[in-house]
């Protein structure tokens, strides 16, 4: 337990990993540090551990019924826990970088076309607080794709609507500005207005930690919050996908950039992520797109019994 600590301790101190990257770590050592103690994780002695040990828990893993994404997940965190003993308390070798797992399909993102989220922004009522901020939450995170925890970390001082930008804190405490446009300068200030005139919900502004969006009794937003928003407004406009959640209006914010001609560099920039990898994707998604848009159209595309047709 005392190692899982001092692991635990380095991402989040040294690496500046993020609370939730951490909780997830700890969630995953701590289910293997049960299962290979049979419950007394303080009996656990890591530098003992062999790669057999560690495939009867991916095994049982298996036999639960968890996904191989899962699983993958739970071994990867595995190998970097045993990475950092091998660094920091001299163990020899990673048992778990032998571990064999099985290979995960690789599923294009799960996005929302622009006529949708058009019509959600344009129908959503604006008459109260709460739908205005409602509105503003969807707004934000498709205009400049931001993740949930960004958006529920943003700043009222690092919100600057007369410059149209915003400061963003994303993982391992990387800030990057992301430009926003006037219309949604303007949705900021119609928001300000409307909360600053209630004592419930408005903020100090001497207050340099005060969040931009807070909840109706004025705290903080969390994750299920913005989630159920997300999910309930776009269930009531009527937008078909198979995910209804913040993480999809940030891959629609990519794939609709791409496909207005951003270079792909630059939206990985917006995106603030670390490799290109990540960000090409959703040039896959493009693709898809382009190709459907062909079949639909072109006259050979179209012609019975041709290759691509019906």
């Amino acid at each position: 337990m005392e190692l899982i600590n001092q692991f635990l301790d380095h991402l989040s101190h040294e690496l500046n990993y993020s609370m939730l990257t951490v909780s997830a770590y700890r969630t995953d050592l701590m289910a293997w540090a049960d299962f290979a103690t049979a419950g007394r994780p303080e009996l656990l002695h890591p530098l003992d551990v062999t790669t057999s040990d560690l495939r009867q828990w991916i095994g049982s893993l298996g036999r639960e019924g968890r996904s191989p994404r899962t699983i993958r997940r739970k071994a990867s965190s595995l190998r970097s826990f045993f990475r950092f003993l091998m660094c920091h308390h001299g163990l020899k070798s990673n048992p778990a970088s032998a571990l064999t797992l099985a290979k995960i399909p690789k599923d294009l993102p799960v996005y929302i076309r622009p006529d949708d989220t058009a019509r959600v922004l344009d129908d959503a009522p604006t008459d109260t607080f709460a739908e205005l901020r409602d509105r503003l939450i969807i707004d934000l995170l498709y205009s400049t794709g931001i993740r949930c925890s960004e958006l529920t970390g943003l700043l009222d001082r690092a919100t600057d609507t007369s410059r149209g930008e915003l400061k963003v804190l994303g993982k391992r405490n990387k800030e990057r500005i992301i430009p926003i446009g006037p219309e949604l300068c303007q949705a900021i200030e119609d928001y300000r207005l409307t909360r600053d005139s209630s004592p419930a919900t408005a903020i100090s502004p001497a207050d340099p930690t005060a969040p931009l969006l807070v909840r109706d009794d004025g705290l903080p937003l969390y994750r299920k919050f913005v989630y159920n928003v997300v999910h309930r407004t776009l269930s009531e406009e009527g937008v078909h996908a198979s995910r209804l959640s913040p993480h999809v209006l940030r891959h629609s914010f990519a794939t609709d950039m791409l496909n207005s001609g951003a270079p792909l560099t630059s939206v990985q920039t917006l995106l603030g992520h670390q490799s290109l990898t990540s960000t090409q994707v959703y040039t896959h998604v493009t693709y898809s797109e382009l190709k459907h848009n062909y079949q639909l159209a072109h006259p050979r595309a179209l012609k019975k019994g041709g290759k691509n047709g019906n």
